[in-house]
């Protein structure tokens, strides 16, 4: 497909968003619908409100990414979205609850590693094929988690999950170039409508953000302006990246710890 003038015009282009309809997936597939491509989401539920930009509304499809043959649908209805084109997948479904990994059990851990490392190598292998035969290749960008690059006690499961996705990224980025660009964010702690299970109320979120060096929790548009550039030609020679957005990280607990006189 010829190249735009403006490397952020995505008009002609076709993206599926995993987990689009609510959170950080619904922000990404927002702002992909506003920067003109054409957007495919999948869920397991249908979306409670149209997920719209620019005047247009992007196709649903449901499926449940942990089941193969149900990620291979999903790819191939976004395909036919796109008059036969996919030029990118967002693999963003996921998540956890919290749980005590000493206790939990075999099922619920091999449900996690199933949502969150195993339904994108679905996506992705289904999706490889078809960009592998495009003469522009295509994109693939996972959403990981600082859980995967410290402790994440309470998630530990979920933690060695996104740990494994961003070795699994940085694998495909090898194995499927020069077609196919493979990258992970790995995002820190982001305010979204389920904020409040995690940090409490209005006073809480206030706290848990004083303490990320940029003074507030991340949106779903910080983490969708990354992925529509980590699409686009502005980022051609960026394959295997770990972009980590988390603010500037968390302040060590020695710094509040230490006597210093």
């Amino acid at each position: 497909m010829p190249e735009s003038p403006d490397p952020l015009d995505f008009t002609g282009r076709t993206v599926l968003v995993t987990g689009g309809t609510k959170g950080v997936g619904r922000g990404i597939a927002e702002r992909f619908l506003a920067v003109g491509a054409t957007v495919v989401i999948t869920a397991r539920s249908t979306p409670e409100a149209p997920v719209t930009g620019r005047g247009r509304e992007a196709s649903f499809v449901a499926a449940d990414l942990r089941d193969p043959e149900q990620a291979a649908a999903a790819v191939a209805s976004a395909v036919e979205a796109g008059d036969g084109r996919l030029d990118a997948v967002i693999n963003n479904a996921g998540g956890a609850p919290p749980a005590d990994a000493a206790t939990a059990s075999p099922r619920f851990s091999e449900s996690i590693l199933r949502l969150n490392l195993l339904a994108p190598l679905h996506v992705s292998q289904a999706a490889n094929t078809v960009m592998q035969a495009q003469a522009d290749g295509g994109a693939i960008v996972n959403i990981g988690s600082v859980s995967g690059l410290r402790p994440s006690p309470g998630s530990a499961v979920y933690g060695a999950s996104k740990a494994g996705l961003i070795g699994l990224t940085q694998s495909l980025a090898v194995e499927w170039a020069p077609k196919v660009r493979l990258n992970v964010i790995s995002a820190g702690l982001i305010r979204t409508e389920q904020a409040h299970l995690f940090y409490g109320d209005e006073a809480g979120i206030a706290r848990v953000a004083a303490t990320v060096p940029l003074g507030r929790l991340a949106t779903p548009r910080d983490i969708a302006d990354a992925c529509v550039f980590l699409v686009s030609p502005m980022s051609s020679y960026i394959s295997g990246a770990n972009l980590v957005i988390h603010g500037g990280g968390e302040r060590p607990a020695f710094l509040d710890a230490a006597d210093l006189g």
